[in-house]
């Protein structure tokens, strides 16, 4: 597993600098939502792929760009599922993005899951990699330093709900707007990784992102970031779900399913399998 967090790291400072650095126009290409691409989210796939052609342990990687996965090493155990830049439209008005790396043990699937790992590009770079516990670590002067183990708060008071309202379901609009009457901040960038990445350092809340009437089965992909992040979060003390069964429990047909997601504190996630229990 240490050379796969060290491969991490080395892509994680690249990528910073081809964020820095590189066109961001858009490409004569579609990823395999059939969106077109940013040059940098090819370059940032490219170095990914490079980084973990040299780690034998790795025998299969997944990029949320290309439509099917890719062979590395016959002998490697692991298989990798990652997102090169998640939210990559957001970097030419100077938003945070990211990078998301599911780990699974001898194929994908959450039951094979064994740790997950995210970086956020903003004015800081910051590295959370989950194993045995969250832990975050910050780039500094070319190297990333551990900082601190990260531990969620049984309630949060932050609230960021994803997906556009008028696709909403009635009930999912009543559960979001029952936050706010409690108090709870609207913290919703478009980002997936610094939206969640700001809940797990405020202590918790709720990011949600529900199947609605264009998306039913959600929007977000389970390899590449539902169960990275649902993995993370319940390592970090707090609960992942589809609205009714805990996300790590689900299957996958392909890589690029979806899935309906909430992550967040103890407290809010009860509330959201309460209201959908009642509304199935």
């Amino acid at each position: 597993m240490t050379d796969i967090f060290e491969a991490i790291q080395r892509t994680a400072k690249r990528i910073k600098i081809a964020i820095d650095t590189k066109d961001i126009g858009y490409s004569q290409q579609e990823n395999s939502s059939g969106e077109t691409q940013l040059q940098l989210d090819i370059k940032c796939d490219m170095i990914i792929e490079e980084e973990f052609s040299h780690v034998a342990s790795i025998h299969t990687i997944a990029s949320e760009e290309k439509e099917h996965e890719m062979p590395m090493h016959k002998a490697g155990k692991y298989y990798i599922a990652y997102d090169p830049l998640d939210g990559s439209s957001l970097i030419d008005v100077n938003l945070s993005v990211g990078s998301i790396f599911g780990i699974y043990e001898n194929a994908f699937g959450a039951k094979n899951m064994v740790a997950a790992c995210y970086v956020v590009f903003g004015p800081r770079v910051e590295m959370v990699f989950a194993h045995h516990k969250t832990k975050l670590h910050l780039l500094q002067d070319g190297e990333f330093e551990f900082v601190k183990e990260i531990r969620l708060k049984e309630k949060g008071n932050l609230n960021a709900p994803g997906g556009t309202q008028q696709n909403w379901e009635p009930y999912h609009k009543e559960l979001v707007d029952s936050f706010f009457s409690e108090g709870y901040r609207l913290r919703y960038s478009g980002g997936m990784v610094p939206d969640l990445h700001q809940l797990l350092l405020k202590g918790g809340g709720l990011f949600s992102y529900p199947g609605t009437a264009d998306k039913p089965e959600g929007k977000l992909r389970k390899l590449f970031e539902v169960f990275p992040f649902a993995f993370i979060y319940k390592i970090a003390g707090g609960e992942a779900t589809n609205g009714h069964v805990d996300l790590m429990t689900l299957s996958h047909k392909g890589i690029h399913e979806t899935s309906a997601c909430f992550f967040g504190s103890k407290y809010e996630i009860a509330r959201v399998k309460e209201v959908y229990a009642k509304n199935r």
